[in-house]
C-alpha cells in the first residue's frame, strides 16, 4: 500500500547545514524558527495560542538511505534504527516538541527548535501533559544512561546523503 502526504508548511530555522545543530529539542534550548504554513490551512490555527507547546510531525527531507541498524550521536554502539530516534528511517519521519511563542496569520513562531531549515512540515498537534505524559513507569532502554547528554550533542555527517542536498532534519536520537 502506498500512502502519500502533502506538507502543510515549511519550517524556517538558522540550521542550514545538519552538521553541528542539536539533535533533540533539549539542545536547541532558546532557539527561535517559524513555521510557515501554506495560507490555505490558516483557519487550522484556530485557539492553537491557548497552548503552550506543540508537537510537529515532519520529513526528514534530506536524510540519507534507510538502515535497519545505526549508531547513533549518543552512543558508540549499534542499534536497531526503531530503537533510535535517527533519521535513516523506513519513512523519513521526524518528531519535535517545540514551544509555541506566538501566531501571526498562518506563521507560527516556535522556539526550542532542533530542525533543519527547509524541513517540509506533515502535521501540528497540540501538546497536551494529561494525553502525552505516560502514567506508568517509563523505561528509556539504552538512554538511560545516555539521554542525559542529548542537550551537549550535536550533528555530524553519519546520517546525511551522500550526494545532493547535505544533511539530515531534525531530531535525530
Amino acid at each position: 500500500m502506498d500512502i502519500t502526504y502533502t506538507p502543510i508548511g515549511i519550517l524556517h530555522t538558522p540550521f542550514t547545514t545538519p552538521q553541528g545543530m542539536p539533535i533533540q529539542p533539549k539542545g536547541a534550548r532558546g532557539v527561535r524558527g517559524e513555521l510557515e504554513l501554506d495560507p490555505k490551512f490558516e483557519a487550522g490555527l484556530v485557539d492553537i495560542d491557548g497552548f503552550s507547546h506543540l508537537i510537529l510531525l515532519y520529513h526528514f527531507h534530506a536524510a540519507g538511505e534507510t538502515r535497519l541498524t545505526v549508531t547513533p550521536y549518543l552512543d558508540t554502539a549499534s542499534h536497531g534504527v526503531f530503537a533510535t530516534r535517527a533519521p535513516a528511517r523506513p519513512n523519513s519521519l521526524g518528531l519535535s516538541v517545540v514551544k509555541l511563542v506566538g501566531v501571526r496569520g498562518s506563521v507560527l513562531e516556535l522556539e526550542d527548535v532542533d530542525v533543519l531549515d527547509g524541513t517540509p512540515v506533515l502535521d501540528v498537534k497540540p501538546y497536551v501533559p494529561a494525553f502525552d505524559t505516560p502514567v506508568s513507569e517509563v523505561r528509556s532502554g539504552w538512554l538511560e544512561e545516555k539521554g542525559s547528554d542529548a542537550g551537549d550533542a550535536r550533528a555530524d555527517k553519519r546520517f546525511h546523503e551522500a550526494s545532493g542536498p547535505s544533511g539530515a532534519s531534525g531530531a535525530s536520537e
